[in-house]
C-alpha cells in the first residue's frame, strides 16, 4: 500500500506541488529515499528515523521507500522532513490516512520529534490556499501563514505527538493568527539634517516619484544621512505590496517570528558583495539584496568601490522590476521593483572639486574613480545632485529643518495623485510615476509648446538616450505631481533637466 502526502518545492516564490509517495513492503530493513533530492532531503532519513523513535514509534522491520514526485524536479531544503514523517506515520496506521489528504505539509524535524521552523512558509499558504487545501506547518511558522487567507485550515503543530493527538481527537489545536511585527523603533529624522537643501529636494523627489538618486560629494557632506533618513518619508506598503514583500524575506528566512511587517525594505548591501549576493543565486538561488529591496530602497554607498561587474548586473532589474536567475536544469524570477539610492566621492581621495584642494594626480584621480561606473548604468539613474560640504554657518545657525513628518504628508499626497491616474488609465498596480512604461509617460507628461522646445533642444544639446528622455518626462510629472498642477510645464521640465546634468563633480554621464 502506498500512502501520498502533498508538499511543495519553491521556484522563486512558486509554490509547485510535490507528491511525498510511502511504501512499505518486505525487503531488508531501511529507508530510501528517491526523487531528486539534495543533501538536505537525503539526510532527512536520519532525522525521520530518530523523531519517531523519540515520538514512540519505531521503524517497521521492512523497507520504506520514499518517492518525491516529480521524480525530475529537484528538490531542496529541510521541509520534506514532516510530510515524509507523516506519510510513514499513515503507512503504520499511527494516524489516520485520509485525515491528510486535505493538508499541504512542511516542516523539518529534530530528533527529539518536534518541528522546527523554515523557510518559504507564507508562499507555500498562499499555494495551498490556490489548491484548495489547508496547511500543516511549524509552531513558529504559524502566524506567518495566516496571512495567506482567513478561510485557510492552518494546523500549527509544536511535535509530531501533538499532531497524532490532533488527529485522533485527544488534543485541539488553536488556529494561529497573522502578526505584525512592532515598529523596530523610531525612524531617523530630516529635521536633522542641517543645510543642504537642494539635496532635501532631490530626496523629496526620489521619495514622490520612486526615482533612482545618485548622490555625489566629499567625506562627511551628509550623503549616507540622507539616505538613511528616506524611509522617514516613504508610505507604509499596501496590502498588496505587504504580501509580496513578505513572500520574498520568507524564502530567504528573513521573517522574525513569523511577523510581517508593513515598513519599506531598506538593504544597504556592503561594497564588497558579490553578484549571486546582489541579485541572487547560489546552490539554492536565494533572492539577492535587490529581491529584498522589493517595493523599497536598494543603498549603494561608496558607489565606484562596488565591483563593475555587480554594478553592471543590476541593469535589467533597474529596468524590468525583475531578477532572473538562469542554471542549467532550471530558471528563476524573483521580483525587484526597487528605487536605487547612490552615494559616492568625486575621486578616490574624496575632495575633487573643493575649494583650495588639488588631487595629487591631478584630473586623472576623479576620471579614474568614476570610470568604473559604466554608461549605460549611470543612464538608468534619474537624479544626479551634488553633495557640497556642510558649512560651519549651517552647523551653528539655530533651529530645526522641516521635519520627515511634513515631507511624508506631501510625499503621500503625490502618490495618492499617482495612483488615482493609474487607476482611472485601468493600471491599477502601477504606483509611481518611474514604473510608468515609456508609451503612457508621453501622454500623461505631456508638456506645452514651450516646455516641448525647451526639451527637444536639451536632447539635441545634451544627446539624449531614448531611456533618458522617457526618465526626464517621469521626473517632470512628479515635480508636477508634488505641487498639485494637472499639466507638466516649462519649469518642470527645467528642473528634470537640471538633475540630468553630471554636475561641476561627476565628469562621467551617460
Amino acid at each position: 500500500m502506498v500512502t501520498r502526502v502533498r508538499t511543495i518545492a519553491f521556484e522563486g516564490i512558486e509554490a509547485v506541488p510535490v507528491d511525498v509517495q510511502v511504501m512499505v513492503a518486505p525487503g531488508k530493513m531501511g529507508m530510501q529515499i528517491v526523487g531528486l533530492g539534495d543533501k538536505a532531503v537525503t539526510e532527512s532519513r536520519e532525522r525521520v528515523q530518530a523523531a519517531l523513535h523519540a515520538s514512540g514509534l519505531s521503524m517497521p522491520p521492512k523497507r520504506v521507500t520514499v518517492n518525491l514526485a516529480p521524480a525530475d524536479l529537484p528538490k531542496e531544503g529541510s521541509h520534506y522532513d514532516l510530510p515524509i514523517a507523516l506519510g510513514l506515520m499513515a503507512a503504520l496506521g499511527a494516524i489516520p490516512a485520509d485525515a491528510l489528504a486535505g493538508y499541504v505539509v512542511l516542516g523539518e524535524l529534530a530528533l527529539d520529534g518536534t518541528v522546527a521552523r523554515v523557510a518559504g512558509v507564507l508562499p507555500a499558504a498562499i499555494g495551498a490556499n490556490a489548491m484548495g487545501k489547508g496547511l500543516i506547518c511549524p509552531h513558529d511558522c504559524g502566524s506567518e501563514a495566516a496571512w495567506a487567507s482567513a478561510e485557510l485550515d492552518i494546523l500549527a503543530p509544536r511535535s509530531l505527538i501533538a499532531l497524532a493527538n490532533h488527529f485522533r481527537g485527544t488534543q485541539v489545536m488553536r488556529r494561529p493568527e497573522p502578526a505584525i511585527s512592532p515598529p523596530s523603533g523610531k525612524l531617523p529624522d530630516l529635521a536633522d539634517i542641517k543645510g543642504q537643501e537642494s539635496a532635501r529636494r532631490a530626496l523629496e523627489l526620489a521619495a514622490a516619484g520612486g526615482h533612482n538618486l545618485l548622490m555625489v560629494g566629499p567625506p562627511g557632506a551628509g550623503k549616507s544621512m540622507l539616505a538613511q533618513r528616506l524611509p522617514s518619508i516613504l508610505p507604509p506598503l499596501g496590502p498588496r505590496e505587504l504580501l509580496e514583500v513578505s513572500m520574498i524575506a520568507s524564502i530567504a528566512g528573513e521573517l522574525a517570528d513569523g511577523r510581517l511587517s508593513d515598513s519599506r525594505p531598506f538593504r544597504a548591501p556592503h561594497h564588497s558583495a558579490s553578484m549571486a549576493a546582489m541579485v541572487g543565486g547560489g546552490m539554492r538561488a536565494r533572492p539577492g539584496e535587490v529581491s529584498l529591496a522589493h517595493h523599497g530602497v536598494l543603498f549603494l554607498d561608496e558607489l565606484p568601490e562596488f565591483s563593475p561587474q555587480v554594478l553592471d548586473s543590476l541593469r535589467q532589474p533597474l529596468e524590468t522590476g525583475e531578477c532572473i536567475i538562469a542554471r542549467a536544469n532550471h530558471r528563476i524570477s524573483y521580483p525587484a521593483q526597487i528605487q536605487l539610492v547612490a552615494a559616492m566621492n568625486p575621486c578616490r581621495c574624496g575632495m575633487a572639486g573643493e575649494p583650495g584642494h588639488s588631487c595629487a594626480r591631478g584630473p586623472r584621480c576623479r576620471i579614474d574613480y568614476q570610470a568604473r561606473l559604466s554608461g549605460p548604468f549611470m543612464d538608468r539613474i534619474d537624479l544626479r545632485i551634488d553633495v557640497p560640504a556642510v558649512t560651519a554657518n549651517d552647523l551653528i545657525r539655530p533651529g530645526r529643518s522641516e521635519t520627515s513628518e511634513t515631507v511624508a504628508a506631501r510625499v503621500a499626497r503625490a502618490r495618492e495623485i499617482q495612483k488615482d491616474r493609474f487607476t482611472a488609465l485601468g493600471l491599477p498596480g502601477w504606483a509611481t510615476n518611474a514604473r510608468c512604461p515609456a508609451s503612457l509617460i508621453e501622454e500623461v507628461a505631456a508638456p506645452d509648446s514651450s516646455g516641448l522646445a525647451l526639451l527637444e533642444d536639451a536632447s539635441e544639446k545634451m544627446s539624449f538616450s531614448a531611456r533618458a528622455y522617457h526618465r526626464v518626462l517621469k521626473v517632470a510629472r512628479t515635480l508636477a505631481d508634488l505641487e498639485g498642477k494637472p499639466s507638466v510645464g516649462r519649469i518642470h521640465l527645467a528642473e528634470a533637466i537640471s538633475y540630468r546634468l553630471p554636475g561641476d563633480r561627476l565628469v562621467q554621464a551617460a
